[in-house]
């Protein structure tokens, strides 16, 4: 029987996209379920799954445009994938004499050094050939038998030896050229016409993050048991912004035409690197959910978009995005705006330095953030503000379970 496999519509808005790439053959024998190609729209990479197993003819080339709905292969069930065959006997048996030797050698004693030789420093490596030959630093040494004019001459050009053991790159003038994927020509437009068609400037400020680092240290262990994940930075971000949105409700807003749309949801983006291209998952309602389960939500979104596994509407939508390019070392930046939103906040590597701390200088886990935003909506005092609350509440992490509000505050109902 053949079966055809046509392309899944990937959202509904989108009528077309293009093979990124065949991860099987074509001839080749699949198996139900297998992963047999790259779909690549100009939201995301997904992968085509085989619904029935047996030998694959593909109908479409990479790089080629295929309508969603499209037969891009077919297979034949008929054909069976051959079975995996037994081992021969006598590999069988020549394990089971080997098993003996292996468990013989595992039961031998770490390699020992004499009181004579205990300073003799032993290589990983030499230690598994001692122990693989039942030698001791004893019997090496003692094989020396005499030191001679070789063997500190070994010695002393050890690290010209390691030098010149060091591969030299060779020399080339090859260029290397691959086409541009749809995700990655999209994102191209999108961020030139963000730099043609808003008014961006970007504020910074810095974080005393030895707080939240208290916290997460303190609380780590009885999280993991409790929920069974670890909590991360981000999730303490994520609710911090959507807390001081309260305060700051133009952050959050966006232009539509002559209008202004504020939300009164905060949906964040969390910027995810592929090897595809950056994709931005969205934790809808931030404001409403804890962080525990922020915290899962955005490790499961981020597994998602880096296995080609999530969907568009997972990417669809958000009013706000933040970035991390602390976790590849950057120290600061600024980052370029997600339309139609207005804001968008970088955080940055951690870094220990000085700071005056009531009239002394300590040293503290301070962390650069920066808050692009398009000023013809966003005012510098919100801009500024925004940050200012973001740091208010990081550094004093309680407030995010008052709403931002000190406790005498609450007590007082003002």
């Amino acid at each position: 029987m053949i079966i055809e496999i046509k392309v899944p519509s990937p959202g509904e808005s989108i009528t077309e996209v293009e093979i990124g790439s065949w991860l099987v053959e074509d001839g080749a024998v699949v198996a139900k379920d297998q992963e047999i190609a790259e779909v690549e729209s100009d939201k995301a990479t997904l992968t085509i799954v085989a619904s029935e197993g047996g030998k694959i003819e593909i109908k479409a080339e990479e790089g080629e445009a295929v309508e969603v709905g499209a037969v891009v292969c077919t297979i034949d069930t008929s054909v069976e994938a051959p079975a995996a065959s037994a081992k021969p006997k006598e590999e069988e048996k020549a394990a089971e004499a080997e098993a003996p030797k292996a468990k013989a050698a595992e039961e031998k004693p770490a390699v020992e050094e004499s009181a004579e030789h205990d300073k003799v420093k032993v290589t990983s490596v030499a230690k598994e050939m001692m122990k693989d030959h039942g030698l001791s630093v004893d019997d090496v040494i003692n094989g020396l038998k005499r030191l001679g004019k070789k063997e500190v001459e070994a010695v002393v050009n050890a690290p010209q030896a390691a030098a010149a053991a060091i591969p030299q790159k060779e020399a080339t003038r090859d260029e290397e050229r691959q086409r541009m994927s749809s995700l990655r020509r999209k994102l191209s437009a999108r961020l030139v016409s963000v730099k043609n068609e808003t008014a961006m400037l970007t504020t910074f400020n810095e974080i005393d993050m030895s707080y939240v680092m208290d916290m997460r240290k303190k609380y780590q262990q009885k999280f993991v048991d409790t929920h069974g994940f670890k909590v991360g930075f981000m999730s303490f971000f994520t609710k911090a912004v959507a807390t001081a949105m309260d305060f700051h409700p133009m952050v959050n807003a966006q232009i539509d035409g002559d209008e202004i749309v504020m939300p009164q949801f905060v949906d964040v983006g969390i910027a995810v690197s592929t090897p595809k291209g950056l994709m931005v998952p969205i934790v809808r309602n931030a404001e409403s959910k804890t962080i525990p389960a922020i915290e899962l939500e955005i490790k499961e979104l981020a597994a998602k978009a880096r296995n080609k596994k999530i969907s568009v509407e997972e990417l669809q939508g958000g009013t706000f995005t933040i970035t991390n390019g602390g976790v590849f070392g950057s120290l600061l930046s600024t980052p370029i705006l997600n339309p139609p939103q207005s804001g968008i906040l970088g955080m940055h590597n951690i870094v220990e330095r000085p700071v005056a701390v009531n009239g002394q200088v300590v040293i503290r886990p301070m962390m650069y953030v920066a808050l692009s935003y398009d000023h013809r909506i966003i005012d510098g005092k919100d801009s500024v503000g925004f940050l200012v609350k973001l740091k208010e509440l990081l550094e004093n992490p309680e407030l995010l379970f008052t709403g931002g509000k000190d406790a005498g505050e609450l007590m007082l109902g003002i």
